[in-house]
């Protein structure tokens, strides 16, 4: 009766059900792998926010398959000011180039109607976000892993991903920064990604959602490839990371690239959009108001961010941990001694000191002793759960 798309593997995997015995059980748990960002106790602005929210119920529904002109205005300046911080030099993205969406992952599910047919298939990276096999799955596209190495930084393995490109390719995908290591693309591997495109009519598709968490100075890192004009390429954000409102569901994409092939894109997005029109009117209209928030909002985070970071990084010296070096993001990527493997290390953790991280595997980081901590968690809580983690493991 169900489509092969729709068949998917919904076995827990041993972590999982270790820690839902525990909590059943009402042992306590240090969660250190939080990053829902209405959960986290942050001091936002809530009455503006609530402002905000409530001007965008106000008005007529007017709908427009990019979205409404004056939402996507927003979005073309808080991107160009991206663009400032990072002295990116590109051109700064009109809103008629400019796409809104409900969420992130239905911006993939578009790019993905508009650049494959079934069989086809994306280079996506190695290590992030566990998404991108599910969603090439709904919609018969082949998700084929590049994968990046850890050596004194995060590097793009140009060589494996020339390799995987196939006459079935139809785009590269980047996450920068990345989830979870926090990488960002850099100047050099955005001109090499560029000339594969060029050279195998290949499109750029760079999920930029933590792009607001950057950490100053960039050094050789990107900001944004919003704007570039290298090869068609689509640059994703949305307000679940900038403005912390994950169910505020409102993300856009920014398209850019030489003019031919750009508005053909923009042609056959805003046919498909407006065949769905899932982004709601509400919150379109709230958006300018939201985005003059995120200024503050993010300094608020990044204070968060950084303090967790801080702390992680002196609890580990002098011991066998390793905190890799953060650009951006969330998260932070723990280095463990090995053996064991970073799955009997979360559960070691988690049956010993009752102290919750996730697995490398869980983004595909490759080999043992990987762990993965969310920068996001209440101080109190973290700073708890890296003390008994350390603890642990000495």
């Amino acid at each position: 009766m169900f489509s092969q798309r729709a068949q998917f593997v919904t076995d827990q995997n041993a972590l999982t059900v270790a820690v839902t015995a525990r909590r059943d059980a009402g042992l306590p748990v240090l969660d250190l792998t939080a990053s829902n960002p209405t959960r986290a106790d942050l001091a936002l602005p809530q009455s503006a926010i609530r402002a905000a929210l409530q001007a965008g119920l106000d008005g007529a529904y007017e709908p427009d398959p990019l979205g409404l002109l004056s939402a996507r205005q927003a979005v073309a300046a808080h991107v160009a000011q991206l663009q400032r911080r990072g002295q990116t030099g590109f051109a700064t993205v009109p809103p008629a180039q400019i796409l809104l969406t409900s969420s992130t992952s239905e911006a993939y599910a578009l790019l993905l109607t508009l650049l494959c047919d079934a069989g086809d298939r994306v280079l996506v990276p190695q290590p992030s976000y566990p998404l991108f096999e599910f969603l090439g799955q709904l919609h018969d596209v082949r998700m084929d892993p590049w994968p990046s190495q850890y050596a004194d930084g995060w590097h793009i393995d140009m060589a494996a991903l020339t390799a995987a490109i196939t006459p079935q390719t139809r785009a590269i995908l980047a996450v920068s920064p990345n989830n979870p290591t926090g990488a960002v693309l850099t100047w050099g591997e955005l001109d090499l990604l560029a000339a594969l495109c060029r050279e195998h009519d290949l499109a750029l598709i760079v999920d930029e959602v933590f792009a607001d968490t950057l950490r100053q100075p960039l050094g050789d890192g990107v900001a944004t490839v919003a704007g570039h004009d290298g090869c068609l390429t689509f640059a994703l954000g949305g307000l679940s990371k900038t403005c912390l409102l994950p169910h505020a569901k409102l993300a856009w994409t920014l398209v850019s690239g030489p003019p031919e092939p750009v508005a053909d894109a923009l042609q056959r997005l805003e046919t498909m959009a407006d065949t769905y029109l899932c982004a709601a009117t509400p919150i379109q209209r709230a958006l300018p108001g939201l985005l003059d928030l995120a200024p503050m909002i993010q300094t608020v985070l990044r204070e968060r961010l950084q303090g967790n970071l801080r702390f992680l990084q002196h609890e580990v010296r002098g011991t066998a941990l390793d905190v890799l070096p953060v650009a951006g993001g969330w998260s932070a990527v723990l280095r463990l001694p090995q053996p064991p493997d970073d799955r009997d290390w979360a559960l070691y953790l988690l049956e010993t000191a009752g102290v919750l991280t996730q697995p490398g595997w869980f983004f595909d980081l490759h080999g043992d002793g990987w762990l993965v901590l969310s920068l996001l968690v209440v101080p109190e809580t973290f700073r708890a759960g890296v003390r008994a983690l350390v603890a642990a493991v000495a």
